[in-house]
């Protein structure tokens, strides 16, 4: 008896220790002579926030890191101030989900919405801040794992993404992609030009004339990053349309060019076998999206990457585009996490 009283004292005492081991969250920044010149009006000092599993301080043990790409207008701790997802990845390690890992979340948003993850002269290299300069300043400021069979990249919508495309055009830095709902996977059921007003666009002089236009500011953005005209201010881009509804009047030459330098399924005959030498590829969206684009390009995609040969896991879920992932037992927690724990390196070499 005094046996069975010692033990249930001892579960008891332990039990608050356990509530209460969490991680932690580092604020820091990243200077990049990346965005050197840029006519966006990019910031050369990017703000940066990275988790630390609970017992990072105390041991001299390395880490994987998954760093994660946010989508359109979300800053680099809008997935920690607004969804929880420290103690998403708290609890995920707790409960043995994942192994300990760090988790870098960046800020890669321009004055109108989004880089798109892409090199231009008129918004900067984005491909190399991400694939050089924000890994160079992880590995060197933290303990790491610094290979590219421990890095992960995980991505939201834009993110998404972001992330699919730098795995394509940067090979070799991370070795396992997750895009949750992914976006920019092939065109869809409405044409791109029909969705930003043409004519605001051509008549604004700065992004304060497009008001709360949020389709024109995305799409300014994409135009900033895939049709840059450094001769063309204040936005210094091509417009591959004008005019608007029956009036509207499409720029081929321009559209083919926006369409085979942002699409991913453009881009994938070229970078399909930089897509096979990763540890894993997988992507979801949600079947009632709102926008039928997303739905109809992320099957297309999905069945493209089998043509091709790339290893993939694509899955179609009853879900939506507005929808939180880092919640209690969302997509993040049930399915990128434990994607991550079975194809990134935990342990040296």
């Amino acid at each position: 008896m005094r046996g069975v009283l010692c033990v249930v004292l001892l579960l008891l005492t332990l039990a608050p220790l356990t509530a209460r081991a969490e991680g932690r969250l580092v604020d820091f920044e990243v200077a990049s002579r990346r965005f050197d010149g840029n006519k966006a009006g990019v910031a050369l000092i990017r703000k940066v926030t990275a988790y630390l599993p609970d017992g990072y301080e105390a041991g001299s043990r390395r880490y994987p890191v998954v760093y994660f790409l946010p989508n359109l207008f979300d800053g680099h701790r809008a997935i920690f101030e607004r969804d929880g997802a420290k103690a998403v990845l708290d609890r995920a390690i707790a409960d043995g989900s994942v192994p300990p890992l760090i988790l870098v979340s960046a800020d890669f948003s321009t004055p109108a919405g989004s880089s798109f993850y892409a090199t231009s002269p008129v918004t900067g290299d984005w491909t190399g801040f991400l694939a050089k300069d924000l890994v160079d300043a992880v590995d060197g400021r933290f303990r790491t794992l610094p290979a590219p069979a421990s890095r992960g990249l995980l991505g939201d919508r834009m993110g998404g993404y972001g992330a699919i495309r730098t795995a394509m055009v940067a090979p070799g830095v991370f070795g396992a992609v997750y895009a949750l709902h992914p976006v920019g996977t092939g065109v869809g059921l409405q044409t791109m030009n029909s969705r930003p007003n043409f004519e605001r666009l051509a008549a604004a002089r700065s992004l304060d004339d497009l008001g709360d236009d949020g389709f024109s500011r995305v799409f300014l953005g994409m135009y900033q990053a895939f049709l840059p005209n450094l001769d063309k201010a204040p936005f210094y881009a091509d417009l591959p349309a004008s005019g608007r509804g029956a009036g509207l009047a499409t720029d081929p030459v321009l559209t083919a060019k926006l369409q085979n330098a942002f699409l991913l399924d453009r881009l994938l005959p070229a970078h399909a076998a930089d897509l096979k030498g990763l540890r894993g590829l997988m992507f979801d969206w949600g079947r009632f999206d709102g926008n039928a684009d997303h739905v109809v390009a992320n099957r297309a995609f999905a069945g493209l990457l089998e043509e091709f040969g790339v290893p993939n896991e694509a899955e179609e879920y009853r879900g939506w585009w507005g929808e939180r992932h880092w919640t209690q037992d969302g997509r993040v927690e049930a399915r990128a996490l434990p994607f991550f724990a079975r194809t990134l390196a935990f342990e040296p070499g």
